[in-house]
């Protein structure tokens, strides 16, 4: 299963460019022979200050050194599917010549991860006439189905929406869309995180609620105002600092169905559990009415000599007399008692199952939102990590700068 994420970040310096071409080739990520340049290149090595120099003599030879500089997307693969860093090599390299055609690209692997990934940084201009280049969202839509139809070619996983690569349905609560924002949303700890304290919020105010009004007031006692207006497509929750969050935004994020269709079910959806457990209550009360009453106790026939009855075992003259007159129809009441008590049961274990069933739901809940905390801690660590060691290196280029002299 291969994703394509075209990374949005500021690219429209040279600075940016150099950095970006830096680290993609960075020796402890990737090696020589898992690198490629499609496009002219009349370098035999490649090495980041090669490859920034040539994309800079592009730019220059047609007049383009400003605005965007490049672009830059990341293929990656699920940690079990089957590639070698080699195939990916290849893959990359197929992808950029039919996507980028016209636009030098670096093609580079990295397997420094659990899982193989592909970079590819791509000059804006091109080397055959020109023209710098532009990707619409139509475009990102398409790339995602070049990279799908490469994937079927060689009998790759093809990600499907809703599911994992071993096509288990994605569970309600996982966190599944990350994009840079999000990312920062989550850099500290989500008790931190706004984004996740209404996605909690909402979980606890759906709990049992049954109308739009009450769900309304529940958000507000969790610290959350709600503009759910009919005028208006989306629900907008804002809290008391003033940070507002889409419907949509928790949706996509935390792969739950918030919208105002999604809400309304799950109201109707308490609404006939209520409805049920009244039910079902009502009948257990009266089947342990029957059962009292099976088990010859006689709380609810009024005997005022019940307790000497279960004392001393003696029937008292009134039961044999009912007992003679009645016997013929002793086995059909047995019969009729004995489906009571067996309905009964079958209502209570029902019941029980229910019960169990809403614990586990809560459970995945709480295990999702558990994993949402550890993948953000280990994004954040990830990303200062390389915010510090690319402060290092720029800190080693000055001082050496400052050995050598200017640049010719």
């Amino acid at each position: 299963m291969a994703v394509n994420k075209t990374i949005n970040k500021r690219t429209n310096t040279h600075g940016a460019m150099r950095n970006c071409i830096e680290y993609v080739l960075r020796q402890d990520k990737t090696s020589e022979l898992l690198t490629y340049v499609t496009g002219p290149c009349c370098y035999d090595e490649i090495n980041y200050d090669l490859v920034y120099r040539t994309f800079l003599e592009e730019k220059k030879m047609w007049d383009k050194d400003s605005g965007r500089m490049y672009a830059h997307n990341i293929i990656s693969w699920h940690k079990d599917e089957q590639i070698t860093p080699e195939q990916a090599l290849e893959f990359g390299k197929e992808f950029a010549e039919n996507w980028f055609s016209g636009f030098q690209t670096l093609v580079a692997v990295h397997k420094d991860k659990d899982h193989i990934h592909c970079h590819l940084v791509t000059n804006s201009v091109s080397y055959e006439d020109g023209r710098k280049l532009h990707n619409t969202r139509k475009d990102l839509e398409r790339m995602k189905q070049l990279t799908n139809q490469m994937c079927r070619e060689r009998g790759l996983t093809v990600a499907e929406k809703g599911k994992h690569f071993n096509g288990s349905q994605i569970e309600k609560g996982e966190v599944i869309a990350w994009s840079k924002d999000k990312y920062n949303l989550f850099r500290q700890q989500v008790k931190d995180s706004f984004v996740a304290d209404c996605a909690m919020a909402v979980l606890r105010a759906l709990e049992n609620c049954i109308s739009k009004e009450k769900f309304i007031e529940k958000m507000k006692q969790f610290g959350w105002n709600v503009n759910w207006t009919e005028k208006r497509k989306h629900i907008t929750f804002q809290n008391q600092d003033g940070k507002k969050v889409r419907d949509s935004n928790l949706s996509k994020t935390f792969y739950l169905d918030i919208s105002k269709e999604g809400l309304e079910n799950e109201f109707d959806g308490n609404r006939q559990k209520f409805r049920g457990n009244r039910e079902e209550n009502e009948l257990a009360r009266y089947y342990r009415q029957v059962e009292v009453a099976c088990t010859g106790s006689g709380e609810d026939f009024g005997y005022s000599d019940n307790r000497e009855k279960r004392i001393t075992g003696e029937i008292p003259e009134v039961e044999r007399v009912y007992s003679g007159i009645s016997g013929e129809n002793s086995q059909f009441e047995d019969r009729k008692t004995e489906t009571l008590l067996r309905e009964s049961r079958i209502a209570r274990r029902n019941s029980e199952i229910k019960r169990r069933d809403s614990v586990s739901d809560n459970r995945i809940v709480r295990n999702a939102e558990a994993e949402s905390i550890a993948s953000a801690e280990q994004r954040r660590s990830e990303e200062q990590e390389w915010f510090e060691e690319q402060e290092r290196a720029r800190a080693a280029r000055r001082r050496n700068k400052r050995r050598s002299g200017p640049e010719l």
